[in-house]
């Protein structure tokens, strides 16, 4: 099993700041396991799994199955009864704290906004995605990009056995947790929009081009595209845009979070596959990115792209406090600075500006600019 200590340390933390913890992430990224990480060792730990219908009939009155416990209260699949944030505002606000509430849940803050709402100031969230490039070893990081950081897929036995994980892990995501979540869009629709997301990774999104093309209104995809966001499924990066002479892009790039999904929904099923696909760029591009936000630590929302109508653009901007950190992406074996590069430099004044690319040497391509091994960014310096 690989050890994921830092997000323990992470979720520990936050419990002794705040009474009501969330761990959200999508299902089978080892949200579970890491909950059982935190509370080894308390003296009083009480588990509560609302799939479970002995725990949810329990939890039905929830002031009497809660208000004796003290110690670390468990909560998994919390997103199934979001009628019992009202109660654990009761029993948070509680003198001296009796009980801390770890909250386990498949949906994001947005999805739960009753949490949001009615446990304002009391609760904290801490997102667990699959493995990072940093909790793998350097030698699996190929395997990591093809097979996505889920720990089944990851750890599967073979190629093979990892694609049917993630075959399944679709088919029944879909059909199971946003059926859960109340959303109403039938499983084999939901399943075409996101293979057309797939097909769409790394680019701008287009609502009218892809509702034309899925036969559905613009509002339609939207929110489509919501639910996929919001059950960690799709990413969307922001665009950055500020009062300067150019013209700025304003529509968000699109990323299927993890990019063993995004294979499978490619029909993907091998790294010789993957280098002859058309969107291995893309793919290597969403990679990356994804690994520099989570080594640097950073909330998702200080994390931005950029690009001009002229042509100017770069992948990835990080706003985090008065640092400005730049971030393109080049699947080659020697990089190079370009026009678009000091464009960006120069136009939103960069603090650094770091190229990512697959080489192994980390070595400056000139003022103010490197070119940073992706074997490298595991010992970039975190933000936070």
């Amino acid at each position: 099993m690989i050890e994921r200590e830092h997000h323990a340390r992470r979720v520990k933390s936050l419990l002794s700041r705040f009474p009501v913890v969330a761990i959200l992430g999508p299902r089978q990224v080892g949200k579970s396991t890491l909950a059982r990480v935190v509370g080894a060792g308390k003296r009083e730990v009480h588990l509560f799994d609302l799939e479970s219908p002995r725990d949810e009939d329990r939890l039905r009155d929830p002031m009497l199955a809660l208000e004796r416990l003290r110690g670390l209260v468990v909560i998994d699949e919390v997103q199934r009864r979001p009628e019992l944030f009202p109660a654990l505002r009761v029993l948070a606000d509680r003198p001296k704290t009796p009980a801390r509430f770890l909250l386990l849940g498949s949906a994001s803050p947005t999805l739960l906004r009753q949490s949001s709402e009615t446990l304002a100031g009391r609760i904290a969230f801490h997102e667990l995605s699959g493995f990072a490039h940093d909790e793998v070893p350097d030698g699996a990081l190929d395997r990591l990009w093809l097979r996505g950081g889920f720990p089944r897929s990851f750890l599967a036995r073979s190629e093979a056995a990892s694609y049917e994980w993630r075959e399944q892990f679709v088919r029944t995501y879909l059909e199971r947790e946003l059926g859960e979540l109340g959303l109403g869009m039938p499983p084999a629709t939901l399943q075409r929009f996101w293979a057309m997301l797939a097909h769409h990774h790394a680019q701008l999104w287009n609502a009218s081009e892809l509702g034309r093309a899925f036969g559905v209104a613009d509002t339609t995809v939207r929110r489509y595209l919501d639910a996929l966001t919001g059950t960690f499924l799709v990413r969307q990066l922001l665009p950055w845009h500020e009062n300067i002479s150019k013209r700025q892009v304003k529509a968000p790039k699109l990323y299927v979070s993890d990019t063993g999904l995004l294979h499978t929904l490619l029909g993907i099923r091998t790294r010789t596959e993957l280098e002859r696909h058309p969107k291995i760029g893309a793919s290597w591009e969403g990679f990356a990115i994804d690994a520099v936000i989570r080594r640097l630590g950073v909330d998702r929302r200080e994390c931005y792209f950029w690009a001009t109508h002229g042509g100017a653009e770069l992948d990835l901007l990080v706003v985090h406090g008065q640092k400005r950190l730049g971030f393109e992406v080049k699947r080659t074996d020697a990089p190079r600075v370009t026009p678009s590069m000091r464009t960006a430099q120069e136009s939103l004044g960069l603090t650094s500006l770091d190229v990512v690319y697959p080489g192994a040497e980390t070595y400056a391509l000139g003022e103010g600019i490197r070119a940073l091994s992706i074997h490298e960014v595991a010992r970039v310096r975190p933000l936070l």
